[in-house]
């Protein structure tokens, strides 16, 4: 991320984007190519950090997360209407103009006739002893960005919920060897035993002392019992939350799976605001929240040109 360029409290800008991952970065992308003067606000913290490969991404399939962010950073700055600022944090009102007024971290404030968020949303990870060593490595989330590179190997899924449960069926496609193992007593009904078995998938309900691995390859999960099991990669059906509480602050109408509801376009239920990325729900590929970012730069873009000519 470049240095922070100066901005003067209070100036104006057309669009203000929060958050530069596949989204954000997009939807700039996108409103550079318009002309429009646009503010994009990061915190240099993203979901994928730890990831050593994107996937998935038709042109970049295999990119680092970071080389693609550079990529991405270069191609934006060929367009003088865009600034990219690093912040911690981002507060914002709507305003009763219409306008939004957005508050940085530094004590800076600006204001903005549209807005675009890209927050993200961030991983809940167990406390399992070993999992930082994996985890991004042979620990994942997705079996579409991971589950190609490690078909036919011996998996494990980690999870006590019907969507654990369901996540595991799902990695079947991948692999026959495959263990679900939920680190206790399991919390979802009989049915579900019974599919998982009808599949194949073995299930280990004790609890986990630690993962076993070797330069961030998983080896071997070891149960507070005693025994290993040996396994090549885990796949992990854990929660996750949204990385700031900007969409639901701002009025946003947020659904039953704790994301902001959007309608044509990528429009929220607040005028004048746009959803772009995991904080919009959907699928959460890089691939796909880049392209709800270019719809909602698009939208932004037709919507200016509409204010002007009411103007």
């Amino acid at each position: 991320m470049p240095d922070p360029e100066p901005v003067e409290p209070e100036e104006t800008w057309e669009v203000v984007v929060v958050g530069a991952g596949p989204a954000g970065l997009s939807a700039a992308l996108v409103l550079g190519r318009c002309g429009r003067r646009t503010l994009v606000c990061d915190s240099g913290e993203h979901r994928n950090a730890a990831a050593k490969a994107m996937r998935g991404y038709l042109g970049r399939d295999g990119t680092p997360p970071a080389e693609m962010l550079r990529i991405a950073q270069e191609e934006i700055g060929r367009y003088p209407s865009i600034s990219v600022q690093r912040v911690t944090a981002v507060e914002a009102v709507r305003r009763d103009d219409g306008a939004f007024r957005v508050d940085l971290s530094d004590g800076r404030a600006v204001l903005a006739s549209k807005l675009i968020l890209a927050t993200g949303v961030v991983d809940q990870l167990p406390s399992l002893e070993g999992l930082d060593a994996v985890w991004g490595r042979s620990a994942w989330r997705c079996p579409i960005c991971d589950g190609w590179e490690h078909r036919d190997r011996p998996l494990a899924v980690y999870g006590n919920s019907e969507d654990a449960a369901r996540f595991a069926l799902e990695i079947r496609h991948w692999t026959a060897d495959l263990v679900l193992c939920t680190d206790g007593p399991p919390e979802y009904p009989e049915r579900w035993r019974q599919r998982l078995e009808g599949q194949g998938i073995a299930i280990r309900t004790d609890r986990i002392a630690r993962l076993e691995s070797d330069a961030g390859a998983l080896s071997a999960i070891h149960f507070a019992q005693g025994d290993r099991l040996p396994r090549s990669g885990l796949f992990l059906a854990t929660p996750w939350r949204q990385r700031c509480d900007l969409a639901e602050a701002l009025g946003c109408e947020m659904t039953e799976h704790d994301t902001a509801r959007t309608g044509r376009h990528e429009a929220s239920t607040v005028p004048g605001l746009y959803l772009a990325g995991d904080i919009a729900g959907g699928y959460q590929l890089a691939i796909v929240a880049a392209a709800q970012g270019a719809t909602a730069a698009v939208a932004v873009n037709t919507e200016l040109i509409r204010d002007g000519l009411r103007g």
